[in-house]
């Protein structure tokens, strides 16, 4: 980062939109309530003893051997963890609990409004189907690393599936239910699956998703295809046609099946393989391992997220990302706690109250959600016209992460639940936090504002510059971790060891390269700002979209925002702002768009060349909840676009194309285009 750049950076702290070493919150003047012996012992300990560490936390989950050794390094960036162990991950997910006498307690809650159905399944029940669903995967013929590809909707049928393959030492690969037939195409051939596991149809607010359908579509592109699919025909909806030869109804499967028991793998075993979002051309394959992940993930569930065995838990995402797999399935499953699994919306099904509505009737204890959905939820229920109706007393924490979640946001969301609000960082190759406020270790439920937490055990958390010297507090550079990663982390990319090498890896060596921006305090907190290639280089001056939004997602009449580079003549690129206007908003538009460029002006500065701006109907986000600005900016420089399968709503972007226009680009752009 240059000068000038830091000079807009100071300026921002300046007017309290970061903290900066005059502002840490004290109880007095000799305290510093950020610094926790606890956290700091564990954090020291993780990264000096590294072998006494994990050891311990390997000891939370149950092994049918030992490991010979607890960490191998010795042709890093490679690293295995708990070499030699023995373990099954359904076995601690669901066996141990019924084996300690657990077994009438309800492991899942299936909040359904869009069926109108409550469904609860206790840890003996989710035995009875996992153990009968492994056998009738052994009966066509799986074995040990097998691949199968799981492709449904939030149903629990997803989690009792994905058990049930690895139950028997198999590899699953969710895919997001919903994709379209070219995304699924794709996986299927890189994954190649003996057996893929998928329901007749997903339910939407306004429509029907006929799984089945697209799954053939795909089917009649793939170049391999699997020897059986089975189907799960959902109750009360239109069956769908089988195709004879290949198709076996749920129903019959489990039917003509004996219970099978857990199969040991070693702990570097694959879990599973998830591909991340956008992968349609190149799908990159996430590898996890078995042993590392599941003991980090059942050790989060006390250690960060505050849990214990008697308390209810819910992650609003859904089974197609790499937070449904970590938290509403192995982790809260291994920890022997009670995972809410909703199939909704936060506020279409059928109002905004419905997140209070589900906390009340489950008493949830811990919510873990992406910003997008409560600044929906603040958009249509600013005032808790819906959301007061129902008692949400059993909540204690919110998080949230997979998004940047603006000050605005975060305030609203604490008040309106009346409990700390906890920002966090992580990854779908890390698959739990690099950074977060960790309740199990104390720390301090107000953490400076807009930060991610501290950095979690075993992420040596470091800020450099692009040619690899470490940066200063408060500068903004790229976010590196120092080798060697901590267990349950990514081990490669299915069939792409080079690429896997050359991605993460090779830009700083001995490093893992997040690709995102941001920066570290005098406490040690960290500041994600914005994905590395979402930074908008103002002749040559590196601004984060996150810090502009924050700014922009200030303004009491606007509800949402996202802001992306576009192309100027002199400056290379300048930022843009399309945001949406809070409900019942009468202010003029013209009035809103100079308060939002002068608000800019005064707590970024002039350097941002920002006055870009204009009012849209809705922003393209995934349906994990991130911004698809990528598109944006590609729209407005009017290349082609095509819409990804992962976009809520494919609808938004016609409209944001007449936008662009008005504003002066996108002029020649060809119209947007749903994959197919």
């Amino acid at each position: 980062m240059d000068i000038s750049t830091n000079l807009v950076y100071n300026n921002y702290v300046d007017n309290n939109m970061v903290p900066n070493r005059n502002k840490t919150i004290c109880v007095n003047q000799n305290v510093n309530t950020y610094k926790i012996k606890n956290y700091e012992e564990a954090y020291r300990r993780s990264l000096e003893d590294p072998e006494g560490f994990w050891a311990e936390v390997g000891a939370v989950v149950d092994w049918y051997k030992p490991w010979d050794k607890v960490l191998d390094n010795s042709a890093q960036p490679l690293t295995d963890w708990f070499v030699g162990g023995q373990i099954n991950a359904c076995y601690n997910a669901i066996d141990r609990h019924i084996k300690a006498g657990k077994g009438k307690k309800v492991a899942l809650i299936h909040d359904s409004p869009v069926t109108e159905s409550v469904t609860k399944i206790t840890y003996d029940d989710l035995h009875e189907k996992v153990s009968l669903l492994a056998g009738a995967l052994v009966n066509l013929g799986v074995v040990k690393g097998d691949r199968i590809l799981i492709y449904m909707p939030l149903i629990p049928e997803a989690i009792i599936s994905m058990l049930a393959v690895v139950r028997i030492g198999a590899v699953h690969s969710v895919v997001f239910g919903g994709f379209a037939a070219r995304e699924l195409c794709a996986r299927i051939n890189h994954a190649t699956p003996k057996v893929i596991i998928a329901a007749n149809c997903g339910i939407e607010p306004n429509k029907i998703v006929r799984y089945k359908d697209i799954l053939n579509t795909a089917l009649d592109r793939v170049t391999e295809k699997p020897k059986h699919c089975i189907i799960y025909q959902r109750p009360n909806m239109e069956p769908s046609p089988l195709t004879p030869g290949i198709d076996i109804l749920w129903s019959d499967a489990l039917s003509t099946a004996k219970h099978h028991p857990c199969v040991p793998v070693e702990a570097n075993h694959p879990l599973y393989i998830l591909y991340t979002s956008g992968t349609t051309d190149k799908p990159k394959g996430i590898v996890r391992p078995t042993g590392g992940h599941i003991a980090t993930l059942c050790w989060t569930m006390s250690c960060i997220y505050g849990m214990t065995e008697d308390d209810v838990w819910w992650t609003a995402s859904d089974m197609g990302w790499v937070v449904g797999h970590s938290y509403i399935c192995y982790g809260p499953l291994c920890a022997g706690i009670t995972s809410v699994m909703y199939e909704g919306k936060p506020d279409r099904t059928p109002d905004p109250g419905q997140y209070f509505r589900v906390i009340q009737d489950h008493k949830v204890n811990g919510l873990f959600t992406a910003p997008t959905a409560l600044r929906v939820i603040k958009r249509e229920d600013p005032v808790l016209e819906f959301g007061s109706k129902y008692n949400t007393k059993s909540l204690r924490t919110l998080f949230v992460a997979g998004e940047h979640c603006d000050h605005e946001t975060l305030t609203w969301a604490g008040k309106a639940l009346n409990v700390p609000v906890l920002n966090h960082w992580w990854q779908t190759e890390t698959g739990h936090s690099i950074t977060a406020s960790c309740l199990g270790f104390g720390h301090n439920l107000k953490p400076p504002m807009f930060s991610a937490g501290m950095p979690f055990p075993g992420y040596d958390v470091r800020i450099l510059k692009e040619d690899g010297s470490p940066c200063q507090l408060l500068e903004l550079g790229r976010i590196v971790v120092k080798l060697p990663l901590p267990p349950g982390v990514m081990t490669c990319l299915y069939k792409a060891p080079e690429r896997f090498i050359n991605t993460y890896f090779n830009n700083f060596i001995g490093y893992y390269d997040t690709m995102d921006a941001g920066y570290t305090d005098e406490n040690g907190y960290i500041y994600v700002t914005a994905r590395d290639d979402d930074v908008i280089n103002v002749a040559g001056h590196r601004l984060s979209t996150s810090a502009l939004e924050d700014v922009i997602l200030s303004h009491p009449d606007v509800g949402d925002a996202a802001v992306f580079g576009v192309p100027e003549i002199t400056k290379g690129e300048i930022p843009l702002c399309l945001y949406i206007k809070n409900k019942n908003c009468s202010k003029k538009e013209e009035d809103i768009n100079n308060e939002i460029v002068q608000n800019v002006r005064d707590l970024i500065g002039p350097i941002a060349s920002f006055h870009l701006c204009a009012p849209v109907q809705g922003l393209p986000r995934t349906r994990s909840g991130k911004t698809a600005r990528k598109s944006l900016s590609n729209l407005a420089s009017g290349k082609k676009v095509i819409i990804s399968g992962t976009i809520e709503d494919p609808s938004v972007y016609m409209s944001i194309k007449q936008v662009l226009q008005k504003l002066g680009y996108a002029k020649n752009a060809p119209d947007p285009e749903i994959e197919k």
